[in-house]
């Protein structure tokens, strides 16, 4: 049996604060999704059209305490078991770590075979703003499985120079989006999660616009594309995913995205910035791919 799925990730907020959030069924319709239910220690569930295989309640509650969250949650005609557990590293930082059970390998998870390999950044995006929340933020926006549309805009407290450096400069985008990328920063340029020599088809940068807009092409057809625009003083981003196929969208690289513009607001809007990430682990992950950890 495969290890199962982790994510280690810190709040700035006291543990009773966070609890309070994954057990309130009003708080988790802000971070998680529109439907919750909450009646501890007999029933956990939440579902909507941002919850994988959402269209009606799946999960069943194993165990609660207050510190610990255990529930068996039903996907892809498979049995997985998710827990959440809390520690307080003082007295407004608490750590927070999620396993899942029954997950498959990072390859296949990039490669979105199946409901299964949509968990882990289906959970990348929920407890980013679940941080988000605790701590008086506004939540990114959610992935929704109902629609194929995948455009989003957020506002970020920087200028729109700023944000295009930290996307552009491999450095920089791996400190807020925690895994390694080369670039060749120019049209007809490749770009990279990870590295070119463990790459065989990067993408090719089809946009680049100084302090205004890049767009990424990979082999397959799929474009991600940033646009910058000044607003009220900071930036409004728009990102776009398209090219896909919209009878199969790829959903976990939008969820994977998402999760780091939240992370990308949090690097141009906090100071000091440390990142929520500390620790991350699916089956098969390449050494070295990621930096989560770098900034703790």
């Amino acid at each position: 049996m495969s290890e199962p799925m982790m994510i280690r990730i810190r709040a700035g907020a006291p543990a009773k604060a966070v609890y309070h959030a994954l057990t309130d069924p009003t708080a988790m319709r802000v971070w998680l999704d529109e439907h919750a239910e909450v009646d501890l220690p007999h029933r956990y569930a939440f579902w909507g059209r941002h919850t994988l295989e959402g269209d009606a309640p799946r999960q069943r509650l194993l165990h609660a305490d207050d510190r610990t969250l255990r529930f068996a949650w039903p996907l892809g005609g498979e049995e997985t078991v998710v827990e959440i557990r809390l520690e307080e590293r003082g007295p407004e930082e608490t750590e927070l770590t999620l396993t899942q059970t029954g997950l498959p390998s990072f390859e296949e998870m990039v490669a979105e075979t199946g409901v299964l390999s949509l968990a882990h950044t289906f959970w990348a995006v929920a407890l980013a703003n679940l941080v988000d929340h605790v701590e008086g933020r506004e939540p990114t926006p959610k992935c929704d499985f109902t629609s194929p549309v995948m455009r989003e805009e957020v506002f970020i407290a920087a200028s729109p120079q700023a944000v295009y450096d930290s996307i552009v400069d491999p450095g920089t985008f791996a400190r807020w989006f925690g895994a390694k990328v080369e670039i060749e920063p120019h049209v007809g340029g490749r770009w990279a999660m990870g590295s070119f020599e463990a790459e065989p088809s990067p993408a090719r940068i089809t946009e680049l616009e100084p302090g205004r807009r890049m767009s990424l092409l990979w082999e397959e057809g799929l474009v991600a594309s940033w646009e910058l625009e000044e607003s009220g003083g900071g930036t409004k981003l728009t990102f776009v995913q398209s090219g896909f196929d919209e009878g199969n969208p790829p959903y976990g690289a939008w969820m994977g995205w998402l999760s780091g513009i939240a992370e990308l607001r949090r690097f141009h809007e906090l100071r000091p910035w440390r990142p929520i990430w500390l620790a991350t682990y699916v089956e098969g992950m390449p050494e070295g791919f990621l930096t989560i950890g770098e900034d703790a």
